[in-house]
């Protein structure tokens, strides 16, 4: 009775909880207010008005998320100080494309720990009820749970923004090609870049296009390419920029300098699939000495030993 009357209490809270979320999930049938209507359009003289658009909705999600923002701010501060700084995340988000911000990404560490740590406690739960392992142990699987689950949204991350810059490396030299017919026909740098952007559909060109509209708000030319080029790491694109700053300010022809650069980076992409190719020569003699070998050494003793038994 006892056991019952502990399980009716939260199974009791969970249950309100939910038929709460689903009753404020209904529409309303009746038009809203006049006044929360207009109250968007005052909200700039009328303290009323912001009263009335800062009211949210009664339902048990936000307010669970009221309670725990200050444990969440906490919790992220943590993330900070040991995954490194908001500073390290932003050039992370950056280089890998995604337009999440840094408290965005942050919060989806928080629910991967959290679902990391609910595995973790289930794996544990699992096997203290198959086996009699130690509480120690168990405490262990639940740790491990919860840092995989904080640390793979870190990973993949990471492995977006290499991804990413494998492809930029692979458009490099043709958007080079295309910026030099470009000048070669006439047209300035900044007007060359914005014809890229606005043609291209790679991610070479988005970054342009960026520093295009960097440029058109009052940036230099020079620090909108230095900056693209800072952020994205990329040695090749690194380079290339550096050079192109320093033709534009000694005043050098761009056209062979974009041209000698893409050469340059087919030579890099020849050079890195020659190691790549190194690479996987010895993964490559893993099925060939385990699986490809053996087989062909069965097929070839197995029907001598079988006439030997036979003939014997």
């Amino acid at each position: 009775m006892v056991l019952v009357t502990a399980l009716a209490v939260p199974l009791g809270i969970t249950l309100g909880l939910g038929l709460w979320t689903l009753v404020a999930l209904v529409p309303r049938l009746g038009a809203p207010r006049l006044g929360s209507r207009v109250a968007h359009y005052l909200v700039d003289v009328s303290e009323a008005a912001r009263e009335e658009v800062a009211r949210r909705p009664a339902e048990p999600a936000t307010a669970l998320l009221l309670l725990g923002a200050p444990w969440a701010r906490a919790v992220q501060r943590l993330l900070v100080r040991v995954l490194g700084g908001d500073d390290e995340v932003a050039a992370r988000l950056r280089r890998a494309g995604s337009t999440l911000t840094v408290e965005a990404y942050r919060g989806r560490q928080l629910l991967a720990g959290a679902g990391g740590t609910a595995g973790g406690v289930a794996i544990a739960a699992a096997a203290g009820h198959a086996t009699t392992a130690s509480g120690l142990l168990l405490g262990a699987i639940v740790a491990i749970g919860a840092a995989v689950g904080v640390l793979a949204p870190d990973q993949l991350l990471v492995r977006a923004g290499r991804a990413r810059q494998r492809r930029i490396a692979a458009e490099l030299p043709t958007v080079l090609e295309f910026l030099a017919l470009a000048l070669s026909a006439g047209e300035g740098i900044l007007d060359a870049l914005r014809r890229v952007a606005r043609t291209g559909n790679g991610e070479l060109a988005r970054e342009f296009g960026r520093a295009v509209a960097e440029v058109n708000a009052g940036l230099p030319l020079p620090d909108a390419l230095t900056r693209a080029a800072d952020t994205l790491g990329l040695p090749a694109l690194t380079r290339t920029v550096d050079q192109l700053v320093g033709a534009l300010e000694r005043g050098t022809p761009l056209v062979g300098v974009l041209r000698a650069q893409a050469q340059d980076s087919r030579d890099d992409a020849k050079r890195a699939l020659i190691e790549a190719a190194g690479k996987k020569e010895v993964a490559m003699l893993v099925p060939l000495v385990f699986l490809i070998l053996p087989f062909t050494i069965a097929v070839a003793i197995f029907p001598g030993l079988l006439v030997l038994q036979v003939g014997f």
